[in-house]
């Protein structure tokens, strides 16, 4: 079995700003880590290689400096680490990002591709699905638990009110949420050889099967208009009232903001 798990270095932080210019992230400064919903992804794929003797390759696309969490990934268990980095990559929007990452999955065998359900930074949770898309292959989203059983991939997919039992064949991509499971630590020892012998595969724009024209800042249909901070509201009214009359004062006070 072979398993490729999407994974992306995104800032550690809620507080995401915005380049006025380009419209695109800004992550000068912030500290970066794996995306949570990808680490999970990650350990889905090494619960089946557990199981099942899988090889797992961890996939990113990103500046330079993500080879850090490929680092983490390899030294959490991953056997191959492959970085997407090229300055024609730089402004994706979601539809360039999925569309870059596609490119180079044509170029590799797989019979299971695991993304997280979204990144904590744009979260769109749309690279995923669109990564199914490119590659025409069948998709499951909102994955909760996964298993390998006589030859079926069986997907428990979660939805507010309900579960969803399904069963694929290879070759399948699965989106996987975020609290589906807890991911094990990484080996320090696997840490230290994967940074030593610098074993994060690169790979640019001329390496992966890719109209170039879609790639980057130009390639993406989607433009950020106008951004702005959310401003918390401070202006407060004080009542001294019995709670009886406090509780018709809240709801009053609700169904004129027209919150109920």
């Amino acid at each position: 079995m072979k398993i490729i798990v999407c994974i992306k270095q995104v800032p550690n932080t809620t507080e995401i700003k915005i380049d006025p210019v380009t419209g695109t992230l800004n992550r000068e400064g912030a500290v970066s880590i794996m995306n949570p919903d990808d680490k999970v992804g990650l350990e889905f794929a090494l619960c089946l290689k557990d199981a099942h003797q899988a090889h797992i390759t961890v996939v990113s696309m990103g500046p330079p400096q993500a080879k850090k969490v490929l680092y983490e990934a390899l030294a959490m268990g991953a056997d191959r680490a492959m970085l997407l980095t090229d300055r024609l990559f730089a402004g994706s929007d979601s539809l360039a990002t999925s569309l870059t990452l596609a490119g180079l999955l044509k170029t590799l065998e797989y019979d299971l591709i695991i993304t997280g359900r979204q990144a904590i930074d744009g979260d769109t949770a749309q690279v995923g699905p669109q990564i199914a898309e490119h590659l025409d292959i069948p998709q499951i989203s909102y994955v909760n638990s996964l298993k390998f059983e006589d030859g079926y991939f069986i997907a428990v997919r979660q939805f507010e009110d309900r579960y969803q039992t399904l069963k694929a064949t290879a070759p399948l991509l699965v989106t996987i949420l975020g609290d589906a499971a807890k991911p094990r630590s990484l080996h320090v020892g696997r840490l230290i050889e994967a940074t030593e012998t610098e074993s994060v595969e690169l790979k640019g724009a001329s390496d992966i099967i890719v109209d170039t024209t879609k790639l980057g800042l130009k390639g993406s249909p989607t433009k950020v208009k106008s951004t702005w901070n959310k401003v918390v509201d401070k202006q407060k009214n004080l009542l001294e009232v019995e709670p009886r009359e406090a509780v018709k004062a809240i709801i009053d006070t609700m169904k004129k903001r027209h919150i109920i």
